[in-house]
């Protein structure tokens, strides 16, 4: 492990690990241990108590933050001509598609979210070698496979987020920035948080929500009382 730095040090000297922090603490004092030049991400880290293997506890899901994610994400719509005019003024990055797959095909994977019809599935579907890895393969379950293309960029450009549970039952996302108020903060982790209760397996047993840790770039990790968020157990 490579050599603390001075704000390092104090950050991590002003998290207990020992502790669990309020919802509205964990807020607060994640600006504190934040030192980083840029605007750094807040992430947060969900342990659930699932078996990802089974089928039937996969978590997947979308949630539009309140606040949004604080990134100007860049949409590429995969789409027939019929709907090129409705992906631009939705105001998509990107918008083609025979081209932009010839594009990809050759590596080009400059950006964040692809938006597809279902229509165009057969074209798009040999990009998932390309697609897949780096989680930008379009899927219904996301809303990116779908016929109102111009719905689906406004609300990628508004906030909503996919996610899912990695193969150790733990669902990683960045949920804001820390130039945020603790009050923002705070919202977009209580929608994440309910919205990741609703999708409970009826086949998980025992806690669902074994940990919940929230972080910024850099920054030491803050485990958060479950018992102070409302609409979870």
């Amino acid at each position: 492990m490579g050599k603390l730095t001075k704000n390092q040090k104090i950050a991590r000297e002003k998290v207990d690990n020992n502790r669990e922090y309020s919802l509205t603490d964990a807020a607060s004092l994640l600006k504190e241990i934040t030192y980083t030049k840029f605007d750094s991400s807040v992430d947060i880290d969900i342990r659930l108590g699932v078996d990802p293997k089974k089928a039937d506890q996969m978590v997947r899901g979308v949630v539009t933050l309140p606040h949004g994610t604080g990134k100007d994400l860049t949409v590429l719509v995969l789409c027939t001509p019929d709907k090129e005019e409705e992906a631009k003024e939705a105001g998509a990055d990107y918008v083609g598609l025979d081209d932009y797959i010839q594009k990809i095909e050759k590596g080009w994977t400059d950006i964040d979210v692809i938006i597809t019809m279902p229509t165009v599935m057969a074209k798009v579907g040999r990009l998932g070698r390309v697609l897949g890895p780096r989680g930008l393969m379009p899927n219904p379950k996301s809303g990116t496979v779908t016929l109102e293309v111009g719905k689906a960029v406004k609300e990628i450009k508004a906030g909503k987020i996919d996610f899912k549970v990695d193969k150790f039952g733990i669902i990683h996302t960045s949920i804001g920035k820390t130039s945020f108020t603790p009050e923002k903060i705070m919202d977009n982790v209580q929608e994440m948080l309910q919205t990741v209760a609703k999708l409970k397996p009826a086949s998980a047993k025992g806690t669902y929500f074994r940990s919940i840790n929230l972080s910024s770039t850099m920054s030491p990790s803050i485990t958060i009382d479950k018992n102070s968020i409302s609409g979870i157990k």
